[in-house]
């Protein structure tokens, strides 16, 4: 077996804020994993600063991988040697783990999805669109530009929330909208203030993540108990391991490979969250289509989708699931097995060193 990894730097169509921060290029680290007999798997590491990830961190574990401990014929095992070979490192393990399976796919010549006795209801899931903070006329642009999606994802937890959601609603006065605070509140009572004045709206679906993940879980049971909203974790729900505070805090979970070390783990994060009763939802930072359509692979396990941080580039080197009108679909996709993606663009050379690495 050999590992290539190389970086791939997303330029966003417009300045992504959210209460963390904003940014205008994100950097993503592509693996790609090549047995014996020639065949191909690709993954994707998106690594953010929330998580103590970066590009360097996910270089630096993909370095110390002994690639003759994976195997497209093995998954499980695979997997069971990198969680031994380091805690953490969730993005880089996310990259292998999504290259195995492609392999494992293209190998068994069955897509992902199939693999996993999930198969794929075409037209039938259905993804939000995000709009990040911006000023109000920026906001009613990119609402504008995202009519044809049915739902709309809010980012708000700053104090001009208030005018954010009054700019959307120029433009889209009765869309369903999702909202994700991003731990942006930071007080039981402020965060039950905006989740009723939220609630007011008439057309809010949930609210992510209302306060910080280090929230006193009494607090968070005082907020859950009062919510006139659905309150779905994300920062806090990473691996099935995090169910008994969730279900306990939220009323569903964001399920983000990045966050779980793959589709493997996603997928077990999910069906322990329906078993327990949460409602489940699947979403992403921003990806390429590699990251997108291997989330889209689990969209049988899901409720509810937020899935189009390709759709928020301007460079998507792959193509692999679309998302015409927020309909998820393969129909398109040249692959027809493993995790349905191609390469369309040529790979370009990382300002700070070669563009691939062999290991």
């Amino acid at each position: 077996m050999k590992l290539n990894f190389w970086r791939e730097a997303l330029q966003l169509a417009n300045t992504w804020t959210i209460a963390r921060g904003s940014t205008d290029i994100f950097v993503v680290v592509l693996a790609e994993l090549t047995d014996a007999d020639g065949t191909r798997g690709v993954g994707e590491a998106s690594p953010i600063r929330r998580y103590h990830e970066s590009p360097a961190t996910v270089e630096e574990f993909l370095r110390r991988v002994d690639v003759r401990r994976l195997s497209f014929a093995d998954v499980p095992g695979s997997m069971a040697y990198l969680d031994a070979l380091a805690p953490g490192n969730m993005s880089a393990k996310c990259a292998l783990n999504l290259a195995l399976l492609d392999g494992a796919g293209r190998r068994a010549g069955q897509p992902v999805y199939d693999l996993l006795g999930l198969g794929f209801r075409e037209q039938q899931h259905i993804t939000s669109f995000s709009i990040g903070i911006d000023q109000p006329e920026i906001i009613r642009k990119k609402v504008a530009a995202a009519a044809d999606f049915p739902i709309l994802k809010l980012k708000v937890g700053v104090p001009g929330d208030r005018e954010i959601l009054a700019a959307l609603r120029e433009v889209a006065p009765e869309k369903t909208v999702r909202v994700d605070a991003n731990e942006g509140w930071q007080t039981r009572e402020e965060a039950l203030e905006r989740l009723q004045w939220l609630a007011a709206d008439g057309h809010i679906e949930f609210v992510e993540q209302p306060m910080p993940q280090a929230t006193a879980p009494a607090d968070l049971r005082w907020l859950k108990e009062r919510s006139p909203l659905p309150l779905f974790a994300d920062e806090s729900y990473h691996t099935a391991a995090d169910l008994a505070h969730c279900a306990e805090c939220f009323h569903g979970v964001n399920v983000k490979l990045v966050k779980t070390g793959g589709v493997s783990a996603g997928f077990a994060a999910l069906r322990a969250a329906r078993q327990a009763g949460l409602q489940t939802m699947i979403g992403c930072m921003i990806e390429t289509s590699v990251l997108i359509s291997a989330a889209a692979h689990l969209a049988g396990l899901c409720d509810f989708l937020d899935l189009d941080g390709n759709l928020l580039t301007t460079n998507d080197p792959y193509a692999g699931v679309t998302a015409k009108g927020g309909r998820l679909s393969f129909q398109t996709a040249q692959a027809r097995t493993g995790l349905r993606v191609t390469r369309i663009a040529p790979r370009a050379a990382d300002a700070s060193g070669p563009a691939r690495e062999n290991v």
